[in-house]
């Protein structure tokens, strides 16, 4: 009987690459949405005869599931045609308000009673059950705010999945925390819209660097309404307020404060009833200190949890309630990342670090006693973790470059109980697949990074093939981990013969504070010199063609991607920048000045950092693209830059969106990577344009 040859493995296709055909490569993990208690995790399970998606509670030591009846998330509020709605837990729902104004953000105090949401940036609450409505605040206009945040606030300090929500309930429900912001003085930043027959104007209160800020207060008011406590600071003084905390018993608000400078940062206890503060914590550091994330308190007023890198490392910090040190929990060159857990009764806390390598995450617990740490996960795996209240079980996604995520549950000494799912595919060995490695590179000045290469599936031996490095670079945002990232898109391009690479500066946290530090001043300058190292050994490399070097990134990354091909054009030979920063005098206050101070404070750093300085360096080719309406990095940017350009006579190429904001969306996104394959395949891989990519 002749033997059976073996199977020829096969590349994916254009459908499969681009247009969301299955290969069955990856097949997904269960979903698990949290845990209904110590004991019992949250399953989504599809019932086959119904086709519905059911909620099972799923006990952890046995595997044993049951029909989960209440909803998986609580009772919930949203708005829907402009009013809020409420559901309950029997999955019926309210209409509680009807009006013709927008309600924003509402929100469930702790005990379900009542919403809390702003209207015309003024402050209110509901009761559910009878609807009273009550009104907290009567001045906001169109530059005063009251739980809304200004701009600023909102994309730098409170962050993004705040949705603008700048209120906060106490534990007990009777009163809310909110921030008034007066942007009255804050320059007004036009952005065009060329919509309709006349275009119009969208006027931001944006303070670029050195600009004046919001003036801010914080203030507490009982739920039934009355006068707001205002907390003892001056709203003039040059400062700003990170995200406050309740303390669990609600008798203290404890606020986090910085001067404009960034440099000290407190906490002061706030007594609601009065507004009087006392400082509980104070950390200073020569460069800047990041805000807290978090405060986790203890039990019975025992003590809080501090994550301070002012080692130059972030390391966990126990505190007594009156802010004194009680105990250092870590330390040592590697990053703690975040508590997800806290065993009161035994005395320990449960966090992610990255401590085996910097590259992957890992779980740990710490004894509050002794301070002796322990690993609970294992292997050489990047571990992303779902932890039971007080930690008796975790959940792990885990994965490396080479091993697609595999999910499992452990108990807390890091035995597996059982084994979840695996998301390796039923024809994951009949393709061709790409192989990410991990390696390092070292920088003029010594320092060993990581970065990722991806070789084609296809490499001919003598060949030299064009290099694509795909960034974004931004202070403690590094994008090389030892973690499963296989995209069908990436697929096709080792394919066609792309090496891909991804490159950490020393800033991007795998050196933790100590690496981000060195750019204090001068914001980009150290971190292109990184990446130029990078490529300088990428080019020396026998199968690295060195008149295809390109750059691509968005944002930060194209602030990158346009210093790779000015200040670093004697390397980098083409590149692609989406929606970038070019000079730091152009971007907002709070994010700049951490990094730079003011322009007025440091007027050589703003000048060996902006891309404008070294325009005369230009040389390859540039592609910019940017949304007429971004308004986090406007457009103003790219303007700036290519009337730079048009200038000294360059030759570049630039794409505009219209209306898009920071990124595109829709038609736009499909349009914005079609362009990028066309580059890549006019000037990369010198080849024909294939004609699908210009179907819709």
């Amino acid at each position: 009987m002749p033997r059976l040859q073996a199977q020829e493995k096969q590349d994916v296709t254009f459908e499969q690459a681009f247009r969301g055909q299955a290969t069955d490569i990856i097949q997904p993990l269960p979903v698990i949405k949290g845990w209904a208690d110590a004991e019992h995790y949250l399953e989504m399970r599809r019932d086959a005869a119904s086709g519905r998606t059911q909620a099972m509670k799923v006990d952890a030591r046995t595997g044993k599931a049951e029909i989960y009846t209440a909803p998986v998330d609580g009772p919930s509020v949203e708005v829907r045609d402009r009013d809020i709605y409420y559901k309950g837990v029997d999955g019926n729902s309210i209409r509680l308000t009807n009006d013709t104004l927008e309600e924003k953000n509402p929100t469930l105090s702790p005990d379900g009673r009542y919403v809390a949401f702003t209207r015309n940036n003024d402050l209110y609450s509901l009761e559910i059950t009878s609807k009273k409505e009550t009104r907290y605040t009567h001045d906001g206009t169109d530059v005063i705010y009251n739980g809304w945040s200004s701009w600023v606030y909102y994309e730098e300090i409170l962050g993004r999945p705040t949705h603008y929500r700048a209120f906060w309930w106490s534990p007990d429900s009777k009163q809310i925390a909110y921030m008034h912001f007066d942007d009255t003085k804050v320059p007004v930043f036009p952005i065009y819209s060329e919509r309709g027959q006349h275009g119009y104007l969208e006027n931001t209160r944006y303070p670029k660097a050195g600009d004046p800020n919001p003036a801010v207060k914080v203030g507490v008011v009982p739920v039934e309404g009355g006068n707001t406590i205002w907390a003892d600071f001056n709203e003039k003084d040059d400062q700003y307020f990170g995200m406050p905390f309740w303390t669990a018993d609600s008798k203290q608000l404890w606020m986090q404060w910085m001067p404009r400078s960034q440099d000290n940062l407190k906490i002061y206890s706030i007594d609601p009833k009065t507004g009087a503060k006392k400082t509980i914590y104070s950390e200073s550091q020569k460069t800047w200190v990041d805000w807290f994330d978090a405060v986790p308190f203890l039990q019975n007023n025992q003590g809080f949890l501090l994550q301070s890198d002012k080692t130059g490392w972030s390391h966990l910090y126990l505190h007594n309630m009156d802010g004194s040190l009680k105990k250092q929990l870590t330390s040592g060159n590697w990053t703690v990342k975040d508590v997800v857990a806290t065993d009161e009764k035994n005395q320990i806390i449960y966090f992610t670090a990255r401590k085996e390598a910097s590259t992957r995450f890992d779980l740990y617990k710490v004894s509050m006693k002794t301070g002796a740490i322990t690993r609970l996960t294992f292997g050489n795996y990047n571990h992303i973790i779902n932890i039971a209240p007080g930690g008796k079980y975790f959940i792990t996604t885990y994965s490396n470059l080479q091993t697609p995520d595999r999910m499992a549950l452990l108990d807390n000494n890091g035995k597996v109980v059982r084994e979840l799912g695996n998301s390796k595919g039923s024809k994951f060995d009949q393709y061709n697949l790409y192989k990410p490695e991990l390696t390092t590179y070292k920088t003029r000045d010594g320092l060993v990074l990581p970065m990722t290469i991806t070789m084609p599936v296809h490499l001919q031996p003598g060949k030299k093939y064009p290099i694509l490095i795909s960034i974004y670079g931004g202070p403690n945002a590094g994008t090389v981990y030892d973690t499963w990232k296989f995209s069908p898109g990436s697929q096709w391009w080792s394919q066609e013969g792309v090496i891909q690479v991804a490159i950490d500066n020393r800033s991007s946290g795998q050196l933790g504070k100590t690496g981000m530090n060195y750019i204090h001043r001068q914001l980009g300058k150290y971190e292109i010199e990184d990446y130029m190292d990078a490529a300088m050994w990428l080019r020396s490399q026998p199968w690295a063609d060195p008149s295809k070097i390109c750059m691509t990134g968005g944002s930060f990354g194209g602030y990158m991607t346009d210093m790779a091909l000015t200040y670093g054009a004697d390397v980098f030979t083409h590149g692609m920048a989406n929606f970038a920063v070019t000079d730091w005098q152009l971007y907002d206050s709070h994010y700049t000045e951490r990094y730079m101070d003011t322009p007025a404070e440091n007027p050589e750093g703003y000048k060996i950092t902006s891309v404008m300085t070294y325009a005369n360096r230009y040389k390859g080719l540039l592609r910019m693209a940017h949304g007429t309406m971004d308004d986090n990095v406007h457009m103003q940017n790219v303007i700036q830059l290519v009337d730079k350009l048009q200038s000294l006579n360059k030759h570049f190429e630039f794409m505009l969106y219209p209306g898009e904001r920071h990124g595109w969306r829709g038609p736009n996104a499909l349009h914005a990577s079609t362009e990028t394959a066309r580059f890549i395949y006019t000037h990369l891989l010198d080849k024909p344009f294939p004609s699908a990519f210009n179907a819709k």
